[in-house]
Order: structure tokens, then sequence, then C-alpha cells
């Protein structure tokens, strides 16, 4: 895996949180939850590109 995939995974995960956080404090469940869901893609992604990582080596 390229370190730009695994910087963008890393950016998308934080802004996730950043969301989360934010639906919080603003008591919006729909940001939370939009949070959670930018969260779980990004770990997905990252999954993903840990498998390819698996068979290259």
């Amino acid at each position: 895996m390229s370190a730009g995939d695994k910087i963008k995974n890393a950016a998308e995960e934080f802004g996730g949180k950043a969301k989360e956080a934010l639906g919080k404090v603003t008591d919006n469940d729909k940001l939370v939850a939009e949070g959670k869901a930018d969260q779980a893609k990004a770990n997905v992604k990252q999954a993903g590109e840990d498998v390819k990582d698996a068979f290259k080596n």
C-alpha cells in the first residue's frame, strides 16, 4: 500500500471521529451516525489495503 493511501485512510478516519465528536457536542444524532459511518468506511478501506499488502509479501 502506498503511503498516500495510508494517509488518505487515516485522514478519513480522523474526519469521521471529528464529525462524531461534533455531533455529540451539538446533540446531533445524524452527525454522530455520519461520523461513525465515515470511520467504518475508512477501516474497511484500510483492511482491504492490508490484505493487498499481505499478498504482495
